[in-house]
């Protein structure tokens, strides 16, 4: 739905290049495209540099040299874990670009360690380091960022072309409106609000604002990551658990239950606490475990808890499609969507090209994040050239969590708490059923049609709102897609359906908004598939 702008922005930017998100995608595509000659902004829903799962800890990377050997041992090893839907094109173009930033953050400045062999070690990056000198390269590029200032709906010129977006800050609550030639969608995942390690400001924003354009998402039922977090901690770093025993609560070993093999924890979580010891950690890695990940000790040193010689009760906090696969449909190599003149990034775009129907933290992630942002930039800047100077008219496209008045006010408190209800629980989401999927959706569908008949009381609330919106949004075409996919592959996990199916070996694309649609697409495939398989309002 098309909407004229009426309101008065206090700030009016024109721009070649609009790039919504700052972590590591974001500013990744930021420097490309200014460093292509293109004037660029970034806006942030926080402080970029600072917000999001990156910025947030350390982070592995997905950094191979240029060895055949190596190279095909990497791709090799995902493969059959994301279910054979990646493509090795990608993987390769992947593995090539991260490669060479990396070492060009080697050039930057970037304090990389040395191994035992006195080599340079590049294959993981402590988030705050990173973030700050990415805040500091795009400035030094001449990039203009809006900190604190999500964006609250995409601009389209009268062909539908992406033109640009309308949002506010949060500090001041001065509008702000970018009109772009092109725009980047960099919001990263959506983690539902679950509290996990620095997904705070991730709530699907990203997908709601491409969908109301008309963009599709891809692989959105590989959306059910959950993280090992201690109980007390919203610390879900699960690499060390890899050296983790888990118990009862009596201490008696539970069977079967490991970092990788968390469906067994999930059972157990079903029906009483469980714990952990890192107790298969050697005395001399202990210290270069807190050198590595500082942030994993800290909630563990405030509570007084030795996590190599002491018990601690842990959980499974949903981080959704930040560390699943599920995104922005991707159509070529320049990371566009499929709407002229958007393109995607990082976690708000599909990873199912590199990782199939499963990844988990850093490695394939950053390395994506830092792939795709740097090939959206560029290709943002070169669509942006051109369309030359003319100015556009353009049209707002938000819908849902955008207005103000009206007899029926917003709850978007419990809104949220609606929609976690239903994606949170381990027996709706981790392990699904047909029945279960089937009758969340339909919850789901009535709370978005809730959301379109409720306004905000106040212009402060627009922000939240469209945080509801969006997630509400996210789980339907999570669980429309899941329910499309009657068989076991990846992350997704279904108990009626528990056999890997070779005739579903294919994507499933998802979009719209009062009608949820799915449709599948073949494998290493640019066209469109026109058969739609509805789930509507």
């Amino acid at each position: 739905m098309l909407k004229t702008l009426t309101t008065d922005f206090e700030l009016d930017l024109e721009a070649d290049v609009l790039v919504i998100g700052g972590g590591p995608a974001g500013t990744w595509a930021a420097w490309s495209a200014a460093s292509s000659g293109a004037r660029v902004v970034l806006v942030d829903k926080g402080y970029c540099g600072t917000t999001g799962c990156a910025a947030a800890s350390g982070n592995g990377v997905w950094y191979v040299p240029p060895d055949p050997e190596a190279r095909e041992t990497a791709k090799a090893s995902r493969e059959s874990l994301g279910g054979f839907l990646s493509d090795r094109n990608w993987m390769d173009r992947v593995l090539d670009q991260t490669y060479a930033n990396v070492n060009q953050l080697a050039e930057w400045g970037y304090p990389f360690p040395t191994d035992d062999e006195g080599k340079p070690y590049r294959r993981s990056l402590q988030g705050p380091e990173y973030m700050r000198l990415m805040r500091r390269q795009i400035q030094r590029a001449g990039v203009r960022i809006l900190d604190n200032s999500p964006a609250l709906e995409l601009l389209v010129d009268d062909d539908g072309a992406v033109a640009g977006a309308t949002g506010v800050n949060r500090q001041t609550g001065e509008k702000w409106i970018v009109r772009s030639q092109s725009t980047i969608i960099a919001t990263g995942g959506c983690a539902f609000l679950s509290k996990a390690l620095g997904c705070n400001v991730l709530t699907g924003d990203g997908y709601l604002m491409a969908a109301e354009a008309g963009a599709e998402m891809s692989g959105m039922e590989f959306s059910n990551a959950y993280g090992i977090s201690p109980a007390f901690s919203s610390v879900t770093k699960t690499l060390f658990y890899n050296w983790a025993t888990f118990t009862y609560e009596d201490g008696t070993v539970i069977p079967g239950a490991s970092s990788h093999r968390r469906s067994v924890i999930a059972e157990t979580l079903l029906q009483q606490p469980v714990y952990a010891i890192i107790d298969k950690a050697a005395e001399s890695m202990r210290a270069s475990m807190r050198l590595a990940q500082p942030n994993f000790f800290l909630p563990f040193d405030r509570a007084g808890i030795d996590p190599f010689t002491q018990r601690f009760p842990v959980t499974l906090r949903l981080e959704g499609t930040v560390r699943g696969t599920g995104g922005i449909r991707i159509v070529d190599e320049s990371c566009a969507s499929s709407v002229r003149g958007l393109y995607a990034a990082g976690d708000a775009a599909t990873r199912e090209l590199i990782c199939g129907g499963f990844t988990g933290g850093g490695s394939h992630n950053a390395a994506w994040a830092i792939s795709s942002g740097y090939w959206s930039g560029k290709s943002a800047a070169e669509y942006s050239r051109s369309l030359g100077e003319q100015r556009r008219l353009v049209l707002g496209v938000g819908e849902v969590g955008l207005q103000c008045g009206g007899d029926r006010s917003l709850a978007t408190d419990e809104v949220i708490q609606a929609v976690q209800a239903e994606v949170f629980p381990y027996e709706k989401n981790y392990f699904r059923t047909q029945q279960g999927l089937t009758e969340s959706l339909a919850r789901l569908n009535h709370l978005w049609q809730e959301l379109r008949s409720s306004q905000v009381t106040s212009e402060k609330e627009l922000p939240r709102a469209r945080e509801a919106a969006a997630m509400v949004a996210t789980a339907r075409w999570m669980y429309s897609s899941a329910i499309e996919r009657k068989e076991t592959r990846g992350m997704h996990r279904h108990l009626d359906y528990p056999e890997l199916d070779a005739n579903q070996q294919h994507h499933l694309i998802s979009g719209g908004l009062d009608q949820v649609w799915v449709k599948s697409l073949p494998l290493h495939t640019k066209e469109k598939s026109q058969s739609k398989i509805g789930a509507a309002v």
